[in-house]
């Protein structure tokens, strides 16, 4: 994995990559972390289990921190920057894999709001994975109609962000034309995932497989470092 400066909208921004050796033609996969007015960054551990689990599905998988964070330059920004940094990291991503015929985002919480925005600016993005979707606090109505299907997960033991409220979004996204919307509630889970992590990363394992077997690409090998992951987020919850 590589420390990476990105030149963003407002400064740098500070990033994590890993890259599959010697392939500029493997899947790619963005991560974005969650609130960063609540110290989210990059380093969380549900954004590390996310970017993780797409490394060892044998993605080239970026993460980083939002304007104002660690020690990416500016300022919050209530949404409208951070989706031109996301931008900005999805175009870097894009530039290092120039023969990429894949492309997933992934995030937590305002990361999938972000994201699921991402999702109708760029047509390349083939899926999403979206944890902890701030649905009664930010405005989806914009995902009509969402491009792309994906994996919803969610805790019921949330008590920042009601599972009535995430339901009531995944239903309106199910219902639209060819979109399969995969999601899953965690019994007891809160809003960090406490305890759950292994099951998030077998949860993207499981989707993002059975997604590529859809799809006429390939998804790369996945890394023999899978068991030695699970068995570390397993602890660490």
């Amino acid at each position: 994995m590589s420390e990476i400066i990105i030149a963003g909208p407002e400064g740098r921004l500070e990033g994590r990559y890993h890259k599959q050796e010697g392939r500029d033609d493997a899947p790619i996969a963005l991560i974005l972390h969650p609130e960063p007015t609540e110290g989210g960054t990059m380093n969380n551990k549900v954004a590390y289990t996310l970017f993780q689990s797409f490394v060892d599905l044998g993605f080239s998988v970026l993460r980083f921190n939002f304007r104002g964070v660690g020690n990416s330059q500016g300022a919050s920004d209530d949404g409208t920057g951070e989706l031109a940094d996301a931008t900005a990291a999805l175009d870097w991503l894009q530039m290092d894999n120039k023969n990429t015929k894949t492309c997933w985002v992934a995030g937590y919480s305002f990361g999938a709001w972000i994201g699921m925005q991402l999702l109708m600016r760029r047509p390349e993005i083939n899926g999403f994975v979206s944890l902890a979707i701030p649905a009664n606090t930010k405005d989806f109505s914009f995902l009509a109609p969402c491009p792309t299907s994906g994996l919803i997960i969610h805790g019921s033991k949330d008590t920042k962000i009601p599972e009535e409220a995430v339901d009531v979004l995944t239903e309106k996204l199910s219902h639209q034309r060819n979109i399969s919307i995969d999601y899953r509630v965690f019994p007891d889970a809160d809003h960090d995932f406490t305890g759950h992590l292994k099951g998030i990363y077998q949860a993207i394992l499981e989707h993002v497989t059975e997604a590529m077997k859809k799809k006429p690409r390939k998804i790369g090998k996945r890394s023999s470092r899978s068991a030695r992951v699970l068995a570390a987020l397993n602890g660490e919850g």
